[in-house]
């Protein structure tokens, strides 16, 4: 008697300790899947730290979700749901926390919920809102946030070239200083007391066209494809004049940094604005409240129609990815040096 009982103790600490069901554990027919990926990352996150993640328990559902074995994968991951929400949190957070975008086939869940882990790097009001938003979730949202987490984890290989190379990212991301912008080049004056008056402070009406006295862009038209697959219009800002350049787009704009994964964030106060008639776009801009122009950042110096096709796609989009600045050839060196800005604006047709 005692004996049986030691043995069912045996097997609950077995399931309790890999996530197995209790059958498996007390009849030792658990799956091992190797390797384990090394998740210590999990416990980097400055937000979470006081939290117990579970390391093992994440590691083995990353393997079985590797491997393919669908009864793993569902005992873990009800098992994470249910017992280590900060161990889900983390997982979710050390991947969309890294990324401009959930992507367009991410559940309503993630798509809700990735903004708050992307702003969560950065301010600590909104790491709060992060982590409460996922512990609160049911248990239906918390699966699909879980299922689109682990469809990321199990993209990147189980060697441990590829672990570190995930991981390493994630690090970085979490130990980068919050973005700032641009140091005002006029606050020396101002401190050393002297009177500095802008474009802004001079009133100048609208009889004035401001746009030549600021940065300006030139375009290039391309397209690319969303993570679905699907065609998508885009636009390439390159520097037109010499004061326009990525610090320039980063006091303008509150675009992101895009490393070409997924697709950024949109924003609809950024209009391409597109004229019907001769199949033209007219300029790039930001509205404010009420519609009325705010930042210009190209106007076309002249009428040019647009191929059929690329029209087309526009206009079944209704929506176009703006990046730059850069020359198309030189978009992935620019990514890659931290340099390149994007958003998604909305078409507007005029």
């Amino acid at each position: 008697m005692v004996k049986k009982h030691g043995k069912k103790q045996r097997a609950r600490q077995k399931a309790a300790r890999t996530g197995a069901a209790y059958a498996s554990a007390a009849a030792g027919t658990t799956h091992e899947h190797t390797p384990l990926p090394d998740m210590t990352v999990l416990t980097e996150i400055p937000y979470l730290a006081g939290q117990y993640i579970d390391t093992e328990l994440a590691a083995r559902l990353v393997a079985a979700c590797r491997s393919a074995c669908r009864p793993c994968q569902a005992t873990l991951a009800k098992k994470l749901r249910t017992e280590q929400r900060p161990t889900l949190i983390a997982l979710a957070v050390s991947i969309y926390a890294t990324l401009p975008s959930p992507g367009f086939v991410a559940s309503p869940t993630t798509q809700e919920w990735a903004p708050l882990a992307r702003a969560a790097r950065n301010d600590p009001s909104a790491a709060a809102r992060a982590v409460g938003s996922a512990g609160a979730m049911d248990d239906e949202a918390a699966s699909a946030l879980l299922e689109d987490t682990l469809d990321h984890w199990a993209m990147v290989d189980a060697s441990a070239e590829d672990v570190a190379e995930l991981t390493g990212k994630v690090k970085i991301v979490h130990d980068a200083p919050p973005r700032q912008r641009p140091a005002d080049p006029l606050a020396a004056f101002r401190e050393a007391g002297m009177k500095v008056f802008t474009l802004d402070d001079l009133d100048l009406g609208d009889d004035v066209d401001l746009y030549h006295l600021q940065p300006n862009y030139g375009v290039y038209v391309g397209a690319t494809n969303t993570p679905d697959g699907k065609d998508f219009p885009m636009l390439t800002l390159y520097p037109e004049t010499e004061d326009a350049g990525t610090e320039d787009l980063e006091r303008r704009t509150d675009w992101e940094h895009w490393g070409l994964h997924g697709m950024p964030d949109m924003d609809p106060r950024w209009r391409l604005r597109a004229r019907i008639a001769d199949r033209s776009l007219q300029g790039l801009v930001h509205v404010d409240a009420e519609g009325r122009n705010g930042i210009e950042l190209w106007r076309a110096s002249e009428t040019v129609s647009m191929p059929d096709a690329w029209w087309d796609l526009l206009d079944r989009a209704q929506h176009v990815l703006i990046v730059g600045p850069t020359e198309p050839e030189a978009l992935q060196d620019t990514a890659d040096e931290g340099k390149l800005l994007a958003v998604v604006a909305r078409v507007a047709f005029v």
